[in-house]
């Protein structure tokens, strides 16, 4: 049976979870921007967990499936290719479906490093990206206090929700 997708809605909202291990020796980017840190991401792309969580989350709105039903980690091309590169197409992939970005909210879950000085960064990465305004992002982090493999420093989790709407004709 075929699921079909209400396109006639003019707002939908799509909802992006990613987590990735982290490991010595390898950099850490986060929302397209190169983080100092002792530890970065394993990946078969460049790792960036953020970036993954916003592109399921637009994907999601748009009814288009998941990040790796498009760019699938068995497919060569995409071994440590910049996730900002998968974000512009998810974006294309969105506009091409008629809709445009509303607004995207990201939360960053993991102990350390600190990332507070880079998130406007971030979040002018994302905005060009997405052809948005900087102020239709939203990126903020946390702690785990310690707790799970976040607060052990084995990875880090992200969650994001998009908002995307009908493009007028």
């Amino acid at each position: 049976m075929s699921r079909k997708t209400d396109v006639s809605m003019p707002f939908r909202i799509g909802f992006g979870y990613d987590v990735h291990q982290l490991a010595p020796g390898l950099t850490l980017t986060l929302g397209g921007v190169n983080i100092p840190h002792s530890k970065g991401c394993v990946a078969h792309s460049d790792g960036d967990v953020l970036i993954h969580a916003v592109c399921d989350a637009l994907l999601g709105a748009a009814g288009k499936r998941d990040i790796g039903f498009h760019f699938p980690d068995t497919d060569s091309k995409y071994k440590g290719i910049d996730s900002r590169h998968l974000l512009a197409e998810v974006y294309n992939i969105i506009t091409e479906a008629g809709y445009e970005t509303g607004n995207i909210d990201v939360t960053v879950c993991l102990q350390k490093p600190k990332i507070a000085q880079y998130t406007d960064d971030m979040c002018k990465v994302l905005a060009s990206e997405m052809h948005v305004d900087i102020g239709c992002i939203s990126i903020k982090a946390t702690t785990t206090e310690k707790l799970g493999f976040v607060g052990r420093e084995e990875g880090i989790a992200v969650y994001a929700v998009a908002l995307i709407f009908k493009r007028e004709i």
